[in-house]
């Protein structure tokens, strides 16, 4: 188990970057909320994703079974894979049956999930990220920071220095317009000449067989157009169950997501163009453990949006890599500790309770009350924190005898008088950051019984 706050404390040593990464954060809610309140029936939208989400969950394997029928007619090669291990070995296989050693990929939260790029880079495979931010970050060798703007935490300056090591941009140049343009240029080499391409998927339609990709620069779909292999990964939850859903999530994705009415592209996949193969990997990996959960099966509605990281204070200003499971901010807390209990539990920390993340997810799922319901059983799990134990302890000792409880309020009164090193120490984890609250010279019983209130 890590702990949130080692790693929010290297976050916080660099202040100026906690307040940018800060307030780029809130100007992106803020783009959604704008966007929110120009939708009349935007709350009549959230409950339709949420009521739809549970529908399908509630027939999980007949829409599953629907989008492979469909699919499969309509020329796309449907595979299964039950654990991170066989959707790496399935993607491999495709790639080394058609002697591919080029793979252009779009962003995919389940290929970081599944730790597929340094699985198929290990057996010689050059996979290309071709989102910018992520090829960002794959030049820094680091993980994305955010699932929607996997590089938010980085700045011009850090890219503009990478770029020139990586493609030979110019030295010192660090305008964003610049090194878009940079980014593009060497990218298209990539395209033109890659062996395979591969999506994500953001939703798979059972009715019609089709999926659907949902960027911003068009990256996915100049992968797709050129190789002659095309491969979707998918986690099962992405299904749904006809256009008429769809319609609602999209309407729902990208205000929610960057505060846009539409992401730039929206690209349908239904039948492979003449020469090409599309093959759709439907991943479990642990979702129908998440589907026997009743307390926690809510995180299957997730749409990947990003809206409770971007409103989230706690993220904000601590940022991606202060949380130890690879998706941050509160949809990470939640299913990190759904993917292992004793490894993530020091993510639940990471939470004032504002509940900001529930207020504005568009597929209504409860958030913070699922965060609130792992805090009550983290001593269930052993792994409770055992200063906090002792001090829940004494404090319910105090407040169950008005004797002890009355002598500790008169002992608190000593702190009025104490030099300030002996409060303000390492022992005192509130005071490290902030000053303790002034102790009134009367608490309220006396003032009551002495009848200076009434």
């Amino acid at each position: 188990m890590s702990s949130h706050s080692k790693g929010a404390e290297k976050f916080l040593a660099d202040k100026e970057r906690t307040k940018w990464h800060d307030q780029a954060l809130f100007f992106v809610r803020e783009k959604r909320d704008r966007m929110a309140h120009g939708v009349p029936e935007w709350e009549a939208l959230r409950q339709l994703a949420s009521d739809t989400k549970l529908h399908t969950m509630t027939h999980l394997a007949d829409y599953l079974e629907e989008f492979e029928r469909n699919a499969t007619a309509n020329g796309l090669h449907v595979h299964w894979a039950k654990d991170a291990d066989e959707m790496n070995s399935l993607v491999l296989s495709l790639l080394q049956e058609r002697g591919a050693k080029t793979l252009v990929k779009s962003k995919s939260m389940l290929a970081e999930e599944c730790g597929m790029n340094p699985y198929l880079m290990e057996r010689g495979i050059d996979v290309i990220e071709t989102d910018l931010g992520e090829r960002i970050m794959q030049f820094l060798q680091k993980p994305p920071s955010h699932i929607v703007l996997p590089a938010i935490h980085v700045k011009r300056e850090e890219v503009g220095k990478v770029f020139e090591e990586k493609l030979g941009s110019e030295h010192g140049n660090s305008d964003p317009t610049y090194l878009t343009h940079e980014a593009r240029k060497a990218l298209r080499q990539n395209f033109l000449h890659a062996d395979a391409s591969m999506t994500g998927v953001n939703f798979a339609v059972a009715k019609s067989g089709a999926f659907v990709v949902c960027t911003n620069e068009g990256n996915a779909d100049m992968g797709t157009s050129f190789a002659p292999l095309h491969i979707a990964i998918m986690g099962l939850e992405k299904v749904i169950p006809d256009y008429e859903a769809l319609a609602i999530y999209l309407r729902l994705l990208a205000r929610s997501a960057t505060g846009q009415p539409s992401t730039t592209y929206t690209s349908h996949y239904r039948r492979p163009i003449n020469g090409q193969e599309i093959h759709v990997i439907i991943v479990d990996n642990g979702r129908s453990e998440i589907l026997r959960n009743e307390a926690h099966r809510n995180m299957l509605k997730c749409l990947r949006c990003g809206a409770c990281i971007n409103t989230c204070p706690v993220y904000r200003r601590t940022g991606g890599y202060s949380y130890s499971y690879f998706i941050p901010g509160p949809i990470g807390v939640n299913l990190g500790m759904l993917r292992d209990v004793k490894r993530y539990s020091g993510n639940v920390s990471a939470c004032s309770l504002c509940y900001s993340c529930q207020n504005v997810c568009p597929a209504k799922i409860d958030l913070a009350d699922q965060i609130y319901d792992w805090r009550q059983r983290l001593d269930e799990h052993q792994v409770a924190d055992r200063k906090k134990k002792v001090m829940v302890k004494a404090m319910k000792l105090a407040m169950k005898s008005p004797w002890i409880f009355r002598r500790a309020l008169s002992a608190a009164q000593l702190i009025r008088v104490m030099p300030r090193w002996m409060i303000y120490n390492r022992l005192n984890a509130w005071g490290i950051d902030r000053e303790l609250p002034t102790f009134a010279p009367k608490s309220f019983e006396q003032m009551w019984r002495s009848g200076e209130v009434k």
